[in-house]
Order: structure tokens, then sequence, then C-alpha cells
């Protein structure tokens, strides 16, 4: 007889997030609005809940204002959530605030979009400054 997988694997806190590995570098271009678009889909996250992992793509867009994000460091910024405890819908908000503390952009988009788990896609997405939508 088989028994019944109620195990929780151990996770890390957001505190491990590893803001200061962000880097920017100055626009030289200040005043000319570009959008930069960045795509990753090697990010990976755990459930706060059972420790398991989360697969997402990352989409980043922004327009920068004085500085641009040196990819490396965000490489490294992201790569930090390893073996974090993030609820998908949380982690949007956290890498949004992150990056806009760390760049000041004019404009910024953050989406996760997370590879289905148990029949369910989700997709998380927060701007700044925020969208504004009108109600019908």
């Amino acid at each position: 007889m088989t028994k019944p997988l109620d195990r929780r694997y151990d996770t890390a806190g957001e505190s491990t997030v590893e803001v200061s590995a962000l880097e920017t570098f100055p626009y030289e271009y200040a005043g000319k609005n570009i959008i930069v678009t960045i795509d990753t889909d090697e990010f990976t996250a755990v459930c706060p809940f059972s420790g398991l992992p989360d697969f997402a793509t990352i989409h980043i867009s922004y327009i920068p204002a004085r500085v641009v994000i040196e990819l490396r460091s965000l490489k490294y910024y992201l790569f930090s959530y390893r073996n974090v405890g993030i609820y998908q819908e949380h982690l949007v908000n956290r890498i949004l605030e992150d990056l806009v503390k760390c760049a000041r952009p004019k404009w910024m988009k953050v989406e996760a979009d997370y590879r289905i788990r148990g029949g369910i896609h989700t997709v998380a997405s927060r701007e700044y400054p925020a969208a504004s939508r009108r109600r019908t």
C-alpha cells in the first residue's frame, strides 16, 4: 500500500533575494524613449506551501530614464530566487518594486508566465506607473 505524499520541502525566505546584485549603467540618450524588452524562460522559484519548483518565463519591458539595467546583474538577481518560497502573484510585485527602485524607469512592466501545473496556467503582471483602466 502506498502512502500519500504529505511532505514539504524547505524553502528560503525573500530576504535571500540578492537585490544588491542589480547594477545599472548610464543611458546616453536620456530624453529619447526606447523600450527595452528582456525575456528569460529559465526562471525558477518555489511554492511556499509545498516547496515544489515553479517554472516561469519572465518578461520585463521598460523605458529607461537615466540608467539601463545591466543584464548580467539581472541574471544573478533572478537566479537568487531559485530556492525562495514566493507566491506567483507576489513575485511580479517584488521584481517590479526592486527593478523600479534600482533603475527609476519612466515606465516598466513585469510579467511572469508560469508553466502549466495541475492543469492550471497562470500569468501575473504589473506595470509602473500603474496602468489606468476605465471601468465599464
